[in-house]
């Protein structure tokens, strides 16, 4: 396919994918519960963090994650207790454990309070062209408490090599427009052209098949070469090729 088809072809399939179809099977259902700005926020990023393995996995673990703090994730963070932390204690997914899930409660309600939360980190210390090097930004915000090392684990750090899949993806959920129901479009002070694919093993080798990506490591180098590569199909809105590189390769197995 040349250039010109190549976009009709990932184009349809957008459309395709990008609809509320999609929330059926897709842990970004999580946050559709919710109604309140902070409560969409906190519960994407946390139902993100857990976002590896079998889907049914992840929504199940994300919505007992929801019940473990009542269903009001923001008050839960703002409001809990140290003892309120013992109910969390139980939780794992995967590698993600109870003192994990702990911290970053006690994290989240450190950003809440004194870096006008999730929000306005991203807004505040985004870069020109990419979020790559605020993500890394966010990483030294969200550790600056005391932390078990073990915990680090779980935020990327696209300047260490990350391609930062999962944070990638919860950007995509918050910046986004609303339009087709499916993103949030919540933080409209940063463009989606600054946006990065999520990028994972099934987009990774859709991406190589139609030939956006060289590179065999699904890694921060491969991101900015996907990047460039969708910013030449759509420089104002990248990112809306995940639905098309996702749902190729998961549900047509292209």
């Amino acid at each position: 396919m040349n250039k010109k088809e190549l976009k009709e072809f990932l184009d349809v399939k957008v459309a395709t994918y990008n609809n509320p179809k999609f929330l059926e099977a897709d842990p970004i259902q999580i946050p559709h519960v919710f109604t309140r700005k902070e409560d969409i926020e906190i519960s994407a990023f946390l139902t993100a963090t857990i976002a590896w393995g079998n889907r049914k996995s992840i929504i199940n673990n994300a919505k007992r994650m929801m019940e473990l703090m009542g269903n009001s994730p923001h008050d839960f963070v703002i409001n809990h207790q140290e003892s309120d932390l013992e109910t969390l204690a139980p939780f794992v997914h995967r590698t993600f454990n109870g003192n994990d899930f702990s911290y970053f409660i006690k994290s989240l309600k450190n950003i809440y309070r004194k870096h006008e939360g999730l929000e306005g980190i991203f807004t505040k210390n985004q870069a020109k062209s990419s979020l790559q090097p605020t993500i890394s930004k966010f990483k030294k915000i969200f550790f600056e408490l005391p932390f078990e090392q073990r915990t680090t684990k779980h935020v990327s750090d696209p300047l260490k090599g990350s391609a930062a899949k999962r944070i990638n993806m919860f950007l995509r959920w918050m910046v986004r427009d609303a339009n087709n129901q499916v993103d949030f479009g919540l933080w409209p002070g940063i463009s989606p052209s600054k946006l990065s694919c999520p990028l994972d093993v099934h987009s990774g080798n859709v991406a190589r098949k139609l030939k956006l990506l060289k590179r065999k490591q699904n890694d921060a180098k491969a991101l900015a070469e996907l990047d460039n590569s969708l910013r030449k199909l759509d420089p104002m809105d990248p990112v809306k090729y995940d639905f098309a590189l996702f749902g190729l390769g998961v549900f047509e197995k292209f």
